[in-house]
């Protein structure tokens, strides 16, 4: 079985249209050609495939709890949710 990050590396990589060893931990969503719509839709599927909820805030990222600045960031919530979950 795969672990939380590198599913999350697929998905993320899917969406950006990319091979999943470019999604690195320091690149930004724009970095991979991520736009806003993208990323929400990122969201979606990472909350469909760990069935967790992100508190993410489309239209005001900047105030989210969930830090969207880098793909480390996302993967790092993303673990604590999922662990928080179990």
């Amino acid at each position: 079985m795969t672990d939380i990050r590198d599913r999350i590396r697929n998905i993320i990589a899917e969406q950006a249209m990319l091979e999943p060893d470019q999604v690195t931990d320091d690149s930004s969503p724009a970095d991979l050609g991520i736009d806003s719509l993208g990323l929400v839709e990122s969201i979606f599927a990472l909350e469909e495939e760990f069935d967790i909820t992100i508190p993410f805030n489309a239209n005001e990222p900047e105030k989210s709890e969930f830090d969207i600045s880098s793909m480390g960031s996302i993967i790092a919530a993303v673990e604590k949710l999922v662990a928080e979950k179990a």
